[in-house]
């Protein structure tokens, strides 16, 4: 099983961890995180985009001027895709982006980033976070305590929501409970914050 050092919030080292090792000691599977990651940002678009053909668009009722006798071509509306103010051809319209995964699949892609970030000493184990005023100032400080100040950084909570609140205004920085980990994140920041109560329910579920 993997081990990592543990800290408190003011940066200094508390004693050791033993990780699962099924879920932080697997081989790093890229492909599949690659896979999952698709999917996430796929998930994620409305798909709601639309554009008109020329029956959808209104006027052209009327043809522009008789079919033979002008020495122009002939034209049936002024709502034609060759026309300014026409219909669109082959536009985007409405649907959905939804891409398909299986479960084993999505929880392998977790296991392989967290386990990447055991391997590069990317994830820190904090003994528990304690704020002593809801303030942004107290995230601010333990970052800067690690050294991590302009590094993007992810905090997993046990459903604190009182550390979300106060690092959702720090640009590069995002706190989640263990309910809302997912691939993109793991992925997008570079260094990683975990309770060791966050760790436990993390254990739970994917071990």
């Amino acid at each position: 099983m993997p081990k990592v050092s543990t800290y408190n919030i003011a940066g200094a080292q508390t004693g050791e961890i033993e990780l699962n090792d099924s879920v932080f000691g697997v081989e790093v599977n890229e492909a599949v995180m690659r896979q999952a990651v698709l999917r996430q940002l796929a998930n994620e678009r409305l798909g709601t985009h639309s554009t008109k053909t020329r029956g959808l668009v209104r006027g052209g009722g009327r043809k522009p001027w008789k079919q033979k006798g002008t020495g122009r071509a002939r034209v049936g509306s002024t709502r034609s895709p060759l026309w300014v103010g026409g219909g669109t051809v082959w536009g985007p319209h409405p649907r959905s982006y939804e891409q398909k995964m299986p479960r084993k699949a999505r929880r392998l892609a977790v296991k392989s980033a967290l386990s990447d970030k055991v391997n590069t000493s990317e994830l820190f184990v904090l003994d528990e976070i304690t704020l002593a005023t809801p303030k942004t100032k107290e995230v601010v400080s333990i970052i800067n305590n690690f050294k991590f100040a302009g590094e993007k950084v992810l905090f997993i909570t046990d459903n604190d929501a009182l550390v979300a609140r106060c690092a959702r205004n720090i640009q590069g920085v995002k706190a989640v409970s263990t309910t809302g980990v997912n691939i993109f994140d793991l992925l997008h920041y570079t260094k990683l914050f975990v309770t060791k109560s966050a760790v436990v329910k993390i254990e739970e579920v994917l071990a």
